[in-house]
Formats: structure tokens, sequence, C-alpha cells
């Protein structure tokens, strides 16, 4: 079995990174949480609109999905960074993520008397952390303690014909290896479920996932709005889909021929080696949060539009079968794979280039959007703002 050299975490997980997770607990501690992050190369500001107003499941995920990012296994440290008056309490948050992560303090600006002493305080415990965790070295372990989480974004006709299949070749041979692959974006799904009923292990499973995808639907006309007849969006329709029927069958093909062994809700962990489907939104940044929760340590996001968007808890590798956007953005992609679609290129080497791809990143190389300082990070609140 292929070794890696990753960093090991208490709870027995690996990371492929050694970073320091400065989580805000609210939007009014965002700026401190900035300031902080800001000072250190190994910092990570988790700054979002929310933690305050929310209740109910929507405030029990927005805090579990903070525990979550807390403990990632590419997080060495954390420092919860609270004003005082929110609902998601620093001092609880940080003591959840101390079971797993013994490097992690907490803050309160309104104890600590305001913005500048908030300021002082968190960079000094931020460099005691980077003492520590550049102490800390790689160690050798197996492929299989790996998950991978994939995405789409900016879809367009090669997205299904090059990029997405390419994935699915090496998500085969990531799994023959043991390792966990979780894909999302239900609305994504919409028309492919004849394919998913012959991929699931499960009838419960299937039956669960087509569940989320009528939940989605009902959604939306509540709002009086037909999904299948107003989507793709236009961007999907400029980049040549024509049906959300289209654009779900090729954003299948990430998995390959793979059956799906498990069905997750929102930021669940993924246990099971092989492919788990997770019910996440469309939206970039918020599938990219769930896979993250999930505990991918990498993301995959495929692109024929283009997009720029890293995410903060791992690195995300760019791929496009585009050609113009693989030149045009060149600085934001990883992998061009429009040989395939000019035939100089295989499905399978498209595959193997992107398993070499992760091999690399696993190991400490940097992608597009590390490189550029794309950390972007955010909630994804399910529950309406209070009035």
């Amino acid at each position: 079995m292929e070794m890696l050299q990753l960093y090991p975490r208490e709870a027995g997980h690996a990371g492929v990174r050694n970073r320091i997770a400065v989580i805000s607990t609210v939007a009014c501690a965002n700026h401190v949480a900035d300031l902080i992050a800001a000072g250190s190369p190994l910092a990570d500001p988790y700054t979002h609109p929310y933690g305050c107003d929310q209740m109910g499941d929507d405030l029990t995920l927005s805090f579990e999905c903070l525990k979550k990012m807390g403990t990632h296994p590419n997080n060495g440290a954390c420092l919860v960074v609270g004003l005082g008056c929110e609902e998601i309490d620093a001092a609880k948050l940080c003591l959840e993520i101390r079971k797993e992560r013994h490097l992690c303090e907490y803050l309160i600006i309104q104890e600590e008397g305001g913005t500048s002493r908030s300021v002082e305080k968190g960079t000094s415990i931020i460099k005691r952390f980077e003492e520590e965790l550049q102490s800390q070295q790689r160690v050798p372990m197996p492929l299989s303690e790996l998950t991978i989480g994939l995405e789409c974004g900016g879809s367009d006709f090669t997205s299904g014909l090059a990029a997405n299949p390419s994935l699915g070749k090496m998500s085969e041979r990531l799994a023959a290896a043991g390792c966990r692959i979780v894909f999302g974006e239900t609305a994504e799904l919409m028309g492919a479920e004849g394919v998913l009923e012959k991929l699931c292990v499960r009838k419960s499973d299937y039956e669960w996932i087509c569940s989320r995808i009528r939940h989605v639907e009902d959604v939306a006309r509540d709002m009086k709005i037909d999904l299948r007849g107003t989507q793709p969006s236009p961007g999907n329709i400029r980049g040549g889909l024509t049906t959300i029927e289209e654009k779900s069958l090729g954003a299948v093909c990430k998995i390959g021929s793979l059956p799906i062994e498990d069905a997750l809700p929102f930021g669940q962990s993924a246990v099971k080696p092989g492919v788990s489907f997770m019910d996440t939104p469309g939206n970039d940044l918020a599938c990219s949060l769930g896979l993250a929760a999930a505990g991918a340590q990498i993301i995959f996001f495929t692109t024929g539009r283009g997009s720029p968007m890293g995410f903060a808890a791992c690195p995300v590798i760019k791929l496009t079968g585009n050609a113009v956007m693989a030149k045009l953005m060149a600085e934001n992609i990883d992998a061009d794979l429009s040989g395939i679609v000019d035939r100089s290129m295989s499905i399978e080497e498209g595959g193997e280039l992107l398993y070499r791809l992760l091999l690399e990143t696993a190991g400490g190389k940097e992608t597009a959007s590390e490189k550029l300082g794309h950390r972007e990070f955010s909630l994804y609140r399910t529950s309406p703002i209070l009035t």
C-alpha cells in the first residue's frame, strides 16, 4: 500500500497540513479573529455572519460544524474568539474541541476589554501554538488514512465529459486502497435517480437520497420556483449544458462505477471506506464545509467555467476539462484535463494525473488556491434570521 507522510492527531486521525484555526463564535468577533490570524503564517480565520439569533437544530449545526473545524485533521491547534453575549458559548466550544485537540484556548472580547487587548492576547496564544506545531513532524502513514471530498462548481459540458470521469477513475483507485470518499450537492443529483438506484448498496439510502432531492424541490416550489424547469444556472447554460438532468448525469461521474456505501446528513463524519453521499446544498462554500466536517483532508473541485475559491480547513485541488478556462485562469487551476476533450489524453490518464497530484498535495505541495491565499469559510444556516 502507498505510504504518505502525514501529521498524526490525538484522536487517531491524520492531517496533510498542520495549521491553527482561529474560530469566531459570532459575526461581532470576526474582525478580532481576522486580526489575530493575520499575524501568523500558520493561522486561518474561521469567520462567518452567524452565531447570534439562532436556535434549535440550526444553532446545534453551527456549533457542531465549528467544533469539527477546531478538531479537523489539518488543524493542530485552535483559538476560539467570542464576544461574550452570543448563543454559541466560546468556553463550551473550546471545552469540546479540547477533547480531541489539547492545543485549544479561548478568549472573550467583552472580558479582555475590547479589540486591541483581545488581539494582543490572541497573538500571544498563537505564538505559543506556533512553537509547538513547528516541533511536530510528519510520520509514515497508509493512504487509507485519507478522506477525500469531491465537488463541482461552475460546470460546463467538459465537466461531465472529462473532469468528473477522471475524478471517478481516481476515486476507484482510492476506494480500492480503503480511503473514504464523500460527495454531495443534492440538487445536482436531480434527474439521476435511476443511476443512484443502481449504485446505492442499501435501498434505504437510495430512498433517503431521493427524499432529500424531493425536499429541495418542495422548498423551491414554496418559493414558486420550478428547479427542473429553471436549472441549470445561466453560467452552466453558457457552458453548453441544457437541462438539470444533463448536469446531474455528469456530476455523478465523480464517483466512477463505485457503489454508494453510506448516506450522510450534512456535516456528519464519514466512517465507511468507499463512497458516502452527503446531503449538502449546491453552494460551493457550504458544500465544502460539509465535506470538511465529514473529515475530508483534501477536496477535489471540478470547474468548467472557472472558480478561484479555496477553503480554510483543507487544500482544494482545482481541475478543468475546458482548455480556454485552463489558459485564462491558469493561476487558479491545478490540473488541465482538456486533452480528454481533444483526445490527446485518455480518461484513465486523467485519473492517474489526479492521483499523483493527490499524493503530492498530501505530502505538502501547495495547491493553486493555497498559494493565492484562498482560505474561504462560512457556516451553513438552515433557519431564517430572527426579526
